[in-house]
């Protein structure tokens, strides 16, 4: 496996983000890869980037960016007061997949839960995605719920 470093990512990385966003059969449907960055993405980035349970991720490899992950922490009532690490809109480079890249992914992220005091690491992922559903239940997650959303 590669050795990859991990940091959170900055404004400079937001197109290389958004292209790994963009790059499988879901997000050609529902991204913007266009150049300059949609200002939807700068603001949303920026709204971020402030607060402090949320961090945005870049995965690098000889300084180039090749995976990226939001992780949030959240707090609730149920489970005693646990908090929560959710992990989403997990990425990587086309030429780094199935090469140890998300694994490693997936174990920091959880770290940094662990690290913050979460009971419990959850997330959500496309019906329409089969290999990732087999790669998040190697890692040990269970598919314990289903997950509702609408659209606005």
């Amino acid at each position: 496996m590669p050795s990859i470093a991990f940091r959170p990512a900055q404004a400079a990385d937001l197109p290389a983000i958004i292209a790994l966003l963009a790059d499988d059969m879901f997000g050609q449907q529902r991204e913007d890869a266009s150049s300059p960055p949609n200002r939807r993405y700068v603001d949303a980035f920026d709204s971020i980037i402030a607060d402090p349970n949320q961090q945005q991720v870049v995965a690098t490899l000889d300084d180039e960016v090749i995976g990226t992950l939001q992780l949030t922490f959240i707090p609730g009532l149920a489970r005693l007061g646990a908090w929560r690490g959710q992990i989403e809109a997990v990425r990587i480079a086309e030429a780094h997949r199935s090469s140890g890249v998300g694994q490693q992914m997936f174990e920091w992220a959880i770290a940094q839960c662990r690290a913050r005091g979460c009971h419990l690491v959850q997330l959500t992922t496309d019906k329409g995605r089969p290999d990732a559903h087999r790669f998040y239940e190697r890692l040990g997650f269970v598919g314990s719920h289903i997950g509702y959303k609408l659209m606005l």
